[in-house]
């Protein structure tokens, strides 16, 4: 079987409503499938309340689901199911949404559906995820720009790509920061990392894989980082070949 994915950048522009700048690659993308329910794995989504640090799962969600019933998709969420295991062994397609890396992270492997996730993708089931979502397809979370706020099993993720990806990638340096760019940081992980592959996903750009034909979506072109070489920017249409091989 083929693997299937659509790693999204980011969910929300300014100006636009949640999701609105991705739909039709979203809707492309299943329309390609017999599928209509996909499983929703909210973890990543964390919000600031008044006792601390809860996650508002019902309400990511709920979220979600109005953008899915548009495009005519049932969305149902893992934290309803008895069984989680079962639930993703049974899924017709999965999505985790954007938030914390780290958190999810934590929970994924705190539900032990990590394997499962993977084993689902690796045998072509359709796999969406944004931000976060589309961090923990790579090998590892360590490109993710969020903050440690839990500390997960292990830093391992599904791997099911073979390369990193860093979402919202940003080329602007505000003229009163004095720390690093985002590319300084990333040069210094493969500094450390040499043999790792590294994609800058911009706001407003997707990658789309099936099987071994990878495509990059959107309006802005992807930042792309090799441990010793300068680099490099590809369109949307480029051959992006080196990505997979």
């Amino acid at each position: 079987m083929q693997k299937k994915l659509l790693l999204i950048s980011n969910s929300t522009n300014p100006g636009e409503s949640y999701l609105e700048w991705v739909e039709s690659y979203i809707a492309d993308f299943l329309h390609q499938t017999d599928i209509r329910k996909i499983l929703f794995i909210p973890f990543a989504g964390v919000n600031l309340s008044a006792d601390g640090v809860s996650p508002s799962y019902a309400v990511y969600t709920k979220k979600v689901q109005r953008v899915f019933d548009d495009l005519g998709y049932k969305v149902y969420p893992i934290t309803n199911e008895e069984d989680p295991v079962k639930a993703v062994e049974d899924a017709e397609s999965i999505m985790i949404g954007g938030g914390n890396t780290f958190f999810l992270v934590y929970m994924l492997y705190k539900w032990k559906i990590m394997d499962a996730i993977r084993q689902r993708i690796i045998s072509g089931t359709p796999y969406i995820g944004w931000s976060a979502g589309s961090n923990v397809a790579c090998p590892t979370l360590r490109t993710t720009n969020d903050m440690p706020i839990i500390e997960p099993e292990s830093f391992e993720t599904l791997n099911v790509i073979p390369f990193q990806i860093n979402p919202h990638y940003l080329d602007t340096h505000p003229s009163d920061h004095g720390g690093e760019t985002r590319e300084q940081r990333i040069l210094e992980f493969l500094a450390v990392n040499p043999l790792v592959k590294i994609v800058g996903l911009r706001e407003r750009t997707v990658l789309r894989i099936e099987g071994e034909k990878i495509d990059l979506l959107g309006s802005r072109p992807m930042r792309y980082f090799e441990f010793g070489q300068g680099p490099r920017e590809f369109n949307p249409g480029d051959n992006l070949d080196l990505l997979l091989h």
